[in-house]
């Protein structure tokens, strides 16, 4: 099992939204659970539990998994919490060395 956190300037509402967008598409997850400040998404790759918590002008976002740090679920979950915006203003989206 692996742990992930990242701060981001978007409400947790948001956060939640995105990761219904993306993580669907990226590793073929189903959200399973789903609260005000959480989801959880399973599927053939694992399982992700989301849960993001605003705290002043940022949100503290953590996805716990259900496999290896190695695993491609866990590359997937890494990569969708580096595109959140962290300052406001910011854009989010892939670093410089991501492929578009």
């Amino acid at each position: 099992m692996a742990g992930y956190q990242r701060k981001t300037a978007l409400s947790p509402s948001d956060v939640l939204e995105r990761a219904e967008r993306i993580l669907p598409d990226l590793v073929g997850l189903t959200r399973s659970k789903s609260s005000g400040h959480g989801a959880t998404y399973t599927g053939a790759e694992g399982t992700v539990t989301l849960s993001a918590h605003r705290h002043g002008p940022y949100t503290d976002v953590v996805a716990q998994t259900d496999r290896l740090r190695t695993s491609r679920v866990d590359y997937e979950v890494q990569k969708f919490l580096n595109q959140l915006p962290y300052e406001p203003g910011d854009t989010g989206g892939p670093g410089s060395g991501e492929p578009t």
